[in-house]
């Protein structure tokens, strides 16, 4: 039975609208739910950056949004709608991260100098508190809202008050039991048993007693009476004075207050320093010392790394190249074992196995040797050397294997036939060839383990410590854990310092590597 050709065409037409149709159907599904996330997203920024007054990163923000809701709906930015999400996150996790880094390079950010100049003022002031003499005791009740806790406090005069540790108090309208405010709308009233459980926030929550921090701050040590606390420090413009010493302290531009002997009084507040950081990182004795032999330190660990696990990995592909050796595949399986499993774990393992105590190379290896793999300065650089090599050699000889299967067996045989030895093959021939494929590999991995943290702080922590250095770093430390310890591990942590080593370390990578990829193409154009 035949079937009308005519009545063939309209049911694939048919067929042809409606898987159209669905398609339109799904492609809107996917716009909406795409546009909904970033709109969500978008709103909640929007309450958080208005709450911190932060309207530039604000704009920004709906900007992004607003743009992002054009492409999806807009029928003319067809290309965008594919290139959005990618530019959308590169712009998110590297574009920002590199901006904000080197903003904060130039900035004395870190501790001590991590608020506004506000904050700092109302923390040194609320540092630096007395109990006013004979201060009438305010009655107060301890409330709470949304886990902040608050005191409404009743004036002498009747009136109720409400404060936080961040807003100064301000009237309320209240509920009264007796003469004394005891409740207040959107907040909770805490229960005698409550603020007993809870006694120390209570008795730590201090309360601006209005906006000028000179009026002193209300403070409760029982949850029922406050009394008013005035600070030692008198604050007037941008001058603090110490009224117990008499010191005068001023802005001078520095993040800080300072007094004419240099004395800071802290916290300070951020403000840009210009190229300071950088000059502080090279010319500061303290600084200078460890920055250069960690310098020296990083650039010996990554280029004897590379050429370590080049040299171990070109040896083994040439080995297991070999037509005459049998069980390739076995052996090409176990060798990239430690390449299979991830690098951190793989550095931790080895620590334990490094213990000079109970390790097991010392006990079992060296028959209960107390070598100090991780503790000696130089021993400590040989075991990182050691291991990294071992996690790095079989990535180079996975490439190393795929460069030499790929240069042409006619070459060598034509080389052979010539008269050519092995060694001259190898040398004039195979490792020119190679180094065209390899080279910019090669400088992938010089960067990497320019920046290899794992390694280092899995192993060895960057230690051991290197007690005569201003900054907290080690022996085995490279430049990315030096930073990171700068940042990130102390009592002090300057995060401005740490985005300018950051910079620095960037400009040496992206030099080395102009100059090794200029290298790898005169290395093209002689071999083409």
């Amino acid at each position: 039975m035949t079937t009308d050709p005519s009545r063939r065409r309209r049911q694939d037409r048919a067929r042809g609208i409606a898987d159209q149709a669905g398609g339109s159907i799904r492609g809107m599904i996917v716009k909406l739910v795409i546009v909904g996330i970033v709109d969500a997203i978008a709103v909640y920024a929007v309450f958080v950056l208005a709450t911190f007054a932060e309207w530039g990163v604000l704009a920004i923000v709906v900007a992004v949004a607003i743009l992002i809701n054009w492409i999806y709906f807009s029928r003319r930015a067809l290309p965008a709608k594919y290139l959005a999400p990618g530019v959308f996150f590169l712009a998110l996790f590297q574009v920002f991260v590199l901006l904000y880094t080197g903003y904060v390079g130039f900035t004395n950010y870190g501790t001590g100098h991590n608020g506004s100049k506000d904050q700092a003022v109302n923390a040194l002031m609320a540092s630096a508190l007395e109990r006013v003499p004979d201060s009438p005791a305010y009655p107060v009740t301890v409330v709470e809202s949304g886990g902040e806790l608050g005191l409404l406090v009743t004036s002498p005069g009747g009136n109720a008050l409400l404060g936080t540790a961040e807003d100064p108090l301000a009237a309320v309208d209240a509920t009264f039991d007796g003469d004394r405010a005891v409740a207040a709308d959107g907040w909770e009233s805490l229960q005698f048993a409550d603020v007993l459980e809870r006694q120390g926030e209570v008795t730590d929550l201090s309360v601006a007693f209005s906006d000028d921090p000179g009026d002193g701050r209300l403070s409760t040590p029982d949850g029922s009476s406050a009394y008013r606390y005035t600070s030692t420090l008198d604050y007037d413009g941008d001058v603090i004075t110490d009224t117990a010493t008499g010191t005068v302290y001023e802005d001078i531009g520095t993040g800080a207050f300072t007094s004419d002997s240099g004395v800071e009084l802290l916290p300070g507040w951020k403000v840009a320093v210009g190229f300071d950081n950088f000059v502080r990182a090279v010319s500061d004795s303290r600084l200078a010392g460890p920055l250069f032999y960690v310098t020296l330190w990083t650039f010996a660990f990554a280029a004897i790394t590379v050429a370590a696990t080049f040299a171990i990995g070109l040896f083994l592909a040439i080995t297991f190249n070999h037509k005459r050796m049998r069980a390739r595949r076995v052996y090409r399986s176990l060798l990239i074992l430690p390449y299979a499993i991830p690098s951190f774990l793989s550095a931790l393992v080895w620590a334990g196995m490094m213990n000079e105590s109970f390790g097991f190379l010392n006990q079992v290896i060296f028959g209960g040797a107390s070598i100090p793999w991780l503790t000696d300065p130089w021993m400590a650089k040989v075991s990182v050397l050691m291991v990294n090599i071992w996690l790095g050699f079989p990535y180079m000889f996975l490439v190393c294997t795929g460069a030499l299967q790929s240069i042409p067996e006619e070459l060598q045989e034509a080389a052979t036939v010539d008269g050519a030895k092995p060694w001259q093959v190898f040398r004039l021939i195979k490792l020119p060839l190679l180094l065209v494929s390899i080279a910019p590999l090669l400088i992938s991995s010089f960067a990497f383990n320019f920046n290899n943290f794992n390694v280092v702080y899995m192993l060895t922590h960057g230690g051991p410590r290197d007690s005569d250095a201003a900054i907290p770093v080690g022996h085995t430390d490279i430049l990315i854990s030096m930073v990171y310890k700068v940042a990130f591990t102390g009592q002090t942590r300057d995060y401005g310092l740490a985005s300018a080593y950051t910079i620095i370390i960037f400009l040496i990578v992206a030099v080395i590597a102009a100059l090794a990829f200029r290298r790898t193409k005169s290395l093209e154009e002689l071999n083409g």
